[in-house]
């Protein structure tokens, strides 16, 4: 996998700009402690030459205390960077996952088909920590230590230039050897990546899937599917480990030989007299401390294999752009939204079509009672108003506006669905009701449960609207949680609002009060100039009957269209034959 250097620029650039205070502060730390590490040698040097002289006892003293002073300087120095770092880190990684995950939700619905929640959640959170290091110390730690084994080298030449020239030598072999590695690893740890993104995948879906999958025996089965992925996993780890080592094993096999080359030349040199023995031994402890930056390099190159894959993952995923663009920003009128499909085609990732030339006309505040056989194409018409998807051909108007001229966060906070799937969160009835919005107060989400006639309902709780719901509304019965969704849309104040099949799992009681709910905001005791227009799919003659006009869809085309009363009063209609069969008996 390459990785350009832009790539890894333009990250560092993105999230690190909003903590540069930090990161100097970081780089400051980071370079005062290695330029410490190459001073106390030379107070050693001093220390060992001045005690073969018999030079003064207080020069001893002095020296020992101003090494024992650095050496805790530079520990303080060095604490205090890992602090910094990782401060660096977590807030560079966090950014990042807020922007991915804001990234998701606006992609497409075929992405969220292609991809599980589980394999989303790997990529978000998974690639992204294995960044925490590229961001809060990879670059600072190359740098600085590369400063450090140049400033060792430095002064090995200027004690002798034949150690120094060996040294570099040395050096260089070992970084073009760290350099070799790392390519043959990348693309090792990106499969990594990809094996484990796989696992979570499947471990959520069948996780929330446990009732149907005990309930029908397929235990056997996903234990199969889970030992064959965690295999692959086991593979591709293993393998990315693997050559990675090979850097760790090649590393640690170099600084044997420079360490055995350093106590060579240092032992030669002494014994030859060409230096004291606290220049022998200054010479040997560098090429000692050699081993530390080029460990420390090791392991940043490391990091690196596993950051370079995941740099390459996130930015596929952050070039992935929504087929649903938006362009202009005209703003919808206020009050009930009139909606129009104009020979609308539509089809399912450029497959066959689902909607054929399909053209209506629902006048603003009134309601539209949708119908047809499963797969005729109404939850199909329902996600183009929504614009989760657009058509191949045609346009959609809503209130006399091309909806692709209008804003996606203008457009879905005027129009409001529900469905026969809730979802609800791990938080308070209040929680859910505002999706966490702090600026709906009480009164407004009172005065809304009163008009749809929930109030009653809401105040017999345990704890009213600081009542808690479990994860998946786990709590509350599927019509109670049928009841919050209806409430959770009317606080939008929509001016179009859909009911896909919403009372299709209710039970009688909650059915009752859901009739009710919809009799208030859509049975016209205000006026169609004060209610939301409504489009209603639905098998149930009570359901259907408070319609102003219907509409039947036969295969994705209009089948038949016009007013409740008229095509009641037409024998020869369709939807008077479905009246007279049952319309459960031909549509359930």
């Amino acid at each position: 996998m390459y990785v350009s250097l832009s790539h890894y620029r333009n990250l560092l650039s993105t999230y690190l700009r909003p903590q540069r205070s930090q990161v100097m502060l970081l780089a400051i730390l980071l370079f005062s402690s290695i330029g410490l590490q190459l001073v106390n040698p030379q107070i050693v040097r001093t220390f060992i030459d001045t005690t073969q002289r018999g030079g003064p006892e207080r020069t001893l003293l002095l020296a020992a205390g101003l090494f024992v002073a650095i050496a805790l300087l530079q520990r303080g120095l060095a604490l205090a960077a890992v602090y910094v770092s990782e401060n660096v880190g977590w807030s560079a990684t966090n950014a990042l996952r807020a922007d991915l995950t804001l990234h998701c939700l606006q992609l497409d619905m075929p992405f969220h088909k292609e991809h599980t929640p589980g394999e989303l959640i790997e990529r978000i959170d998974g690639d992204v920590t294995s960044l925490a290091n590229f961001f809060s110390q990879l670059i600072v730690q190359v740098l600085g230590n590369g400063l450090l084994i140049l400033g060792i080298l430095l002064l090995l030449l200027r004690e002798d230039w034949r150690v120094g020239i060996g040294l570099s030598v040395y050096t260089l072999v070992t970084f073009l050897l760290l350099r070799a590695v790392q390519n043959v690893a990348v693309a090792r740890w990106a499969a990594s990546r990809q094996a484990s993104a796989e696992h979570y995948g499947f471990l959520e879906e069948r996780i929330s899937g446990t009732e149907d999958i005990r309930g029908n025996g397929g235990e056997p089965y996903v234990m199969h599917r889970l030992y064959r992925l965690m295999g692959t996993l086991l593979q591709a780890e293993r393998s990315a480990r693997l050559v990675s080592n090979i850097t760790y094993i090649s590393t640690n096999f170099l600084f044997v030989i420079g360490y055995a080359l350093g106590l060579g030349l240092g032992a030669y040199l002494y014994t030859q007299g060409q230096v004291s023995i606290g220049t022998a031994y200054l010479v040997v402890f560098y090429i000692g401390m050699l081993s530390a930056p080029l460990e420390s390099i090791r392991t940043q190159v490391q990091d690196l294999q596993q950051a370079t894959a995941s740099i390459g993952r996130v930015d596929r995923l952050l070039r992935m752009a929504p087929a649903v663009q938006e362009r202009l920003h005209v703003a919808l009128p206020n009050g009930p939204l009139g909606a129009a499909f104009e020979n609308v085609t539509f089809g399912y990732d450029g497959g066959e079509p689902v909607l054929q030339n399909v053209s209506f006309a629902l006048h603003p505040g009134r309601v539209l009672g949708l119908l047809g056989r499963s797969g005729s194409g109404k939850t199909t018409l329902t996600r183009l108003l929504f614009r989760l998807y657009d058509p191949a051909v045609g346009t959609i108007r809503l209130g006399g506006v091309d909806i692709r001229d209008v804003s996606l966060d203008d457009l879905r906070g005027r129009v409001g669905m529900v469905t026969q799937d809730v979802q609800l969160f791990h938080a308070s009835i209040r929680d859910n009701l505002t999706f966490f919005n702090r600026r709906v107060t009480d009164d407004q989400i009172i005065a809304v449960l009163r008009e749809l006639g929930l109030w009653v309902w809401v105040e017999s709780l345990p704890a009213g609207l600081d009542t808690e719901l479990g994860a998946g509304g786990q709590g509350l019965s599927a019509g109670e949680a049928q009841l919050l969704a209806f409430a959770r849309v009317f606080l939008k104040h929509p001016g179009l609002v859909i009911l896909d099949e919403a009372s299709s799992r209710l039970d009688p009681a909650s059915e009752q009060l859901l009739e009710q709910a919809v009799n208030r905001l859509m049975g016209g005791d205000g006026g169609s100039e004060s209610r939301p227009t409504g489009i209603i799919i639905a098998h149930r003659l009570q359901t259907v009957l408070r319609a102003d006009a219907i509409m039947i869809l036969e295969g994705g085309r209009v089948l038949e269209y016009g007013s409740r009363e008229a095509l009641l009063r037409d024998p020869n209609s369709h939807f008077n034959r479905l009246l007279q069969t049952g319309l459960e008996e031909v549509f359930v």
